[in-house]
């Protein structure tokens, strides 16, 4: 067999709590190939400051945290698929325990401290300090390494899918450090890529964060679904040092305000919840107040609060604060809403179940309605959580599938040369973050989103004669992803014609009597 070609029963595509959790599940089944792009720690997951929402206490209930996640995803969650997480959500808790997370514990007693976040009527959210995600990414990847049957492989990037016969066979993957570019065969494939905010100039997302896998899943035909329902956290640091720092929704759940340039407190004005609103209404707040204003931020308030408090349950934003200058015991922070969560994605059931067969997606790449039209806080992890558990339960279902490498054809550079401006590749990246920004940001309009439409067409065009003229690099595979998931977002978002989460559209501004999924499909053609 070709050095080239790699095999395993399951290759696995990302390395964040999904599709981390799922690698550990499956190989109990079969051998598992774990690829990331970047290194295993760095992911949309060990960025997670809140927590992970779950009811394990008497107060609480499965009802109340059921009814709190419909409520906020706008009349588009679908229910069975919420019952289904949310009970779920003890059990996956009692996993990373087991794992080697450490939740925080009242004082002297030995039940949890609980977190209040945005949209939840109770408190609900397990949390680690400010810094959660990265305890769990530490404790997944400590369990990962130990797992007999994975195989982790850092800085290889998946550039296409490989179908053959209707079925996904692996990927085609890019050796980052080597520049070869290697065929990863498998029964069946697990997109994990996490979400899409470098789609858009400001996001609170990783570097990477290209929506690399709902872009590949789209060229082989799977279904993508709710794609323009774009989360904008509303709290992200405004600083011209610090980039992509979020400011935890918990701070308002620990009673930190929101203030204008005139030092006023205004989210009252905008609903009964005020700071503790669903996050598409604080951010269009925000944005309404710096666009009625002229303002290029507002203010975040905490230093009411004791300072020992602070410092104690937000650690980790006191210190990045403190290396810009900002100390948020004794001033406000000042914050601008940006791209968090992609709330669709690749159409899949609870299992992590594309529509293509050997093709499966968990985490944000997935979009199973369990978020509907707006996610609420700290259900994000919840939802990876349960999705990697159960695909892996899943994929026992392609065992008996062939395993046959020669199936995939080497990779055929044919006439590419090595390019020679990548400068193009830079302004094509920001032509589109900027488009996105200015015409499919966090309000919409109909002439907004022709524009978009046109200009997106345009600069398609050009990456894809880029794309066969020249040798792939990792910045060319990004742009390409980068420029069909706003495209995607573009056409659903054009879709809609109303104003439902975290879609609001001017001349729709009324939620449709009809409660539908966006969906698009390509036909499925030989891979690109």
């Amino acid at each position: 067999m070709s050095n080239d070609i790699h095999s395993s029963d399951f290759l696995v595509i990302g390395t964040g709590l999904a599709g981390l959790l799922f690698a550990i599940k499956a190989a109990e089944h079969g051998k598992v190939t774990v690829l990331t792009k970047r290194t295993i720690m760095e992911t949309a997951t060990s960025m997670a400051q809140g927590g992970i929402a779950a009811v394990i206490t008497d107060e609480d209930c499965f009802e109340k945290h059921i009814e709190d996640t419909m409520r906020v995803g706008d009349g588009l969650c679908h229910r069975s698929v919420v019952e289904e997480f949310v009970t779920a959500g003890p059990k996956i808790i009692g996993e990373l325990v087991q794992m080697g997370v450490d939740f925080c514990k009242v004082e002297k007693g030995d039940e949890y401290e609980l977190g209040l976040e945005g949209g939840h009527c109770e408190r609900r959210v397990l949390h680690v300090k400010d810094h959660t995600g990265l305890d769990i990414q530490k404790a997944v990847v400590s369990t990962a390494k130990a797992t007999s049957n994975i195989t982790i492989l850092e800085h290889h990037m998946a550039v296409n899918l490989v179908i053959h016969q209707d079925r996904v066979r692996g990927s085609y993957v890019l050796d980052v450090k080597s520049g070869e570019v290697k065929r990863f065969v498998a029964k069946a494939t697990i997109l994990a890529t996490g979400g899409a905010g470098k789609v858009f100039l400001y996001t609170s997302n990783p570097e990477h964060a290209t929506g690399d896998g709902i872009a590949m899943a789209y060229r082989v035909g799977a279904t993508i679904t709710n794609m323009e329902f774009c989360q904008f956290h509303p709290t992200l640091l405004y600083h011209h040092k610090i980039r992509s720092f979020l400011i935890s929704e918990a701070l308002r759940g620990e009673g930190a305000v929101l203030l204008g340039p005139d030092g006023k407190r205004f989210m009252d004005k905008y609903h009964e919840d005020a700071e503790l609103a669903p996050r598409d209404v604080v951010a269009r707040a925000i944005d309404n107040e710096m666009k009625r204003t002229g303002a290029d931020h507002v203010w975040l308030d905490i230093s009411f609060k004791n300072p020992e408090f602070v410092k104690d349950r937000f650690p980790a934003i006191y210190e990045e604060c403190m290396k810009g200058g900002i100390d948020i015991t004794k001033e406000p922070i000042p914050v601008v809403p940006a791209m968090h969560y992609v709330c669709g994605g690749i159409k899949t059931d609870t299992h992590g179940r594309t529509d293509v067969k050997g093709l499966y997606a968990v985490g944000e790449t997935a979009g199973t309605g369990f978020h509907g039209a707006n996610r609420m806080a700290s259900n994000s992890l919840l939802e990876a959580a349960v999705l990697g558990h159960n695909a892996a339960e899943a994929v026992k279902e392609t065992l008996e599938w062939d395993l046959d490498a020669s199936l995939i054809a080497p990779w055929d550079p044919g006439e590419a040369t090595d390019p020679d401006e990548l400068v193009i590749i830079t302004h094509m990246w920001d032509e589109i973050r900027r488009l996105m920004a200015n015409y499919v940001g966090i309000v919409r309009s109909h002439k907004r989103l022709i524009r978009a439409r046109n200009r997106i067409g345009f600069i398609q065009k050009e990456i894809n004669q880029f794309y066969w003229d020249f040798m792939i690099t990792p910045d060319l595979i990004e742009l390409r992803n980068i420029a069909i998931v706003a495209e995607l977002i573009i056409k659903m978002a054009r879709m809609r014609k109303e104003s439902r989460g975290a879609h609001y559209n001017i001349d729709y501004p009324e939620k449709s009597s009809q409660k539908v999924d966006t969906i698009l499909k390509k036909s499925l053609v030989p891979i690109d």
